[in-house]
């Protein structure tokens, strides 16, 4: 049994071979236009070949399909570290009410005195140190060493950390102060880059071009959507405008 669809396109296929000079058989299954008719020419142009897009719509097209693509997947890679940021940002801007009283422990001990004061050159600053990190656990990076003619001075500094160790260079003895904060105050620390290390600091670094890179490719996005593209630009402009109102206002 032959389907209507088969019919129709035999009939149109006889219609073609009726209006045209030339019978040749029209082949339906071969879907490559044929240069003798206008009326062959527009059918098989409509059913068999979209048109080829312009130089600039293939480049709007790869446009925003990149910027969709570094949207998605930078967002989705620097989500937690975003996340962090924002919400140390906040408690940043509320200390006093997220304020946490630390922690103080009070140590001492003593040190022999040939590191303190050799016969000839500097104190032994490498065994001053390690005796310090090894005797009372403290971490942290080493920040002073600060010599003078009665003590020495050593600080050791973290993210909500503080350990200063004051040693006496006539007695031998030491007072340490050992400082912790708490977990809060060392996601501030993180969020400020204070005593964190080169290391921390990549990533703050990092952050910031990843947030840089989401920001722009959102905006990007904006000009690919007809719709909303005004609305957007508008939003886009109003909150620039009310960050400068407050500065300008209320701040410089």
């Amino acid at each position: 049994m032959v389907s209507p669809t088969a019919n129709n396109l035999e009939r149109r296929a006889n219609t073609i071979r009726q209006t045209t000079n030339n019978p040749t058989e029209v082949d339906l299954a071969d879907p490559t236009p044929v240069d003798r008719d206008p009326l062959v020419n527009e059918f098989a142009r409509r059913r068999h070949i979209a048109p080829k897009p312009s130089w600039r719509a293939q480049l709007r097209r790869r446009t925003a399909i990149v910027a969709r693509w570094l949207h998605i997947y930078l967002s989705m890679a620097s989500f937690a570290i975003i996340l962090f940021f924002a919400v140390t940002g906040f408690t940043l801007n509320h200390t006093d009410q997220f304020a946490r009283k630390p922690k103080v422990v009070q140590l001492s001990g003593d040190m022999p005195h040939q590191w303190l004061s050799p016969a000839t050159g500097d104190p032994d600053k490498l065994a001053i140190v390690d005796h310090l990190l090894q005797a009372h656990h403290l971490h942290g990076a080493l920040t002073d060493f600060r010599v003078e003619d009665q003590q020495i001075e050593v600080s050791f500094k973290g993210p909500g950390y503080a350990a200063d160790a004051f040693i006496d260079r006539t007695t031998n003895h030491y007072d340490l102060t050992e400082t912790s904060s708490g977990l809060l105050e060392v996601m501030n620390d993180l969020h400020r880059g204070r005593s964190t290390g080169s290391a921390w600091s990549v990533v703050v670094d990092a952050s910031a071009i990843l947030l840089a890179l989401v920001s722009l490719t959102g905006l990007l996005l904006i000009f690919f959507v007809y719709k909303k593209r005004t609305a957007g630009l508008i939003l886009v402009a109003i909150g620039a405008l009310l960050c400068w109102i407050v500065y300008y206002r209320f701040v410089a």
